[in-house]
This record gives structure tokens, C-alpha cells and sequence, in this order.
């Protein structure tokens, strides 16, 4: 994605907010399973595994899930781990955003 620096616009239908380019149905295909599972220490992570897509657009929605649950976590082997029992909110952001998720595991 390129950063504009728009710095005047004379053009009356001109929105500053970025233009999102996902292919379309991309989310419609995707059969995504939310797993939770526990780490050393008894850490609980949250892990969203069958994103198929490239690796760009996987880490940005990563990011999003982290950034909207305030908590940390990365994405490794093409699944995104989020720290903490947050299944719940998780579940619920992937299905506002379109895509096809279901809780798994336990």
C-alpha cells in the first residue's frame, strides 16, 4: 500500500480515507478456525488458522485483530496468534469484517 500526502484537494467528491483494495470474495471464501491453545507458562494464546491469501494482507489483519483486542501477539506459519482468551472478540471482528470463522478446539 503507497502513503499519499494529499495536502489540497479541489475535487468535491475527495474522501481522505484509504481506499481499501481486497480482491473481491476473497473473505466469502475463507473458512477460518479460531483455536485457543496454552503456551509455556500457562500462557493462553488465540490462534486464527486457514487464511488463504498472501502473506501482506495476512499480516495487516493480524495487526487489526491485535490492535482492536489492545493486546499483543505476531503471525508465523501462515496463522495469527493473539495473545490471551480473546476467542470471543476475535470471532466477532473476523465476522463484522466478512469473513467465514467458527470457534475450534478447545
Amino acid at each position: 500500500m503507497m502513503k499519499q500526502n494529499i495536502v489540497y484537494s479541489t475535487h468535491p467528491e475527495f474522501s481522505a480515507e484509504p481506499i481499501e483494495r481486497e480482491a473481491p470474495g476473497i473473505k466469502k471464501t475463507q473458512d477460518l478456525r479460531v483455536h485457543l491453545d496454552r503456551r509455556g507458562g500457562g500462557k493462553i494464546v488465540t490462534i486464527v488458522r486457514g487464511y488463504k491469501g498472501n502473506k501482506q494482507d495476512l499480516n495487516a489483519l493480524g495487526k487489526l485483530l491485535r490492535k482492536k483486542c489492545g493486546v499483543g501477539g505476531s503471525v508465523k506459519d501462515h496463522e495469527i496468534l493473539v495473545q490471551g482468551n480473546v476467542r470471543d472478540k476475535v470471532l466477532t471482528i473476523l465476522i463484522e469484517k466478512g469473513f467465514l470463522a467458527k470457534p475450534s478446539g478447545g
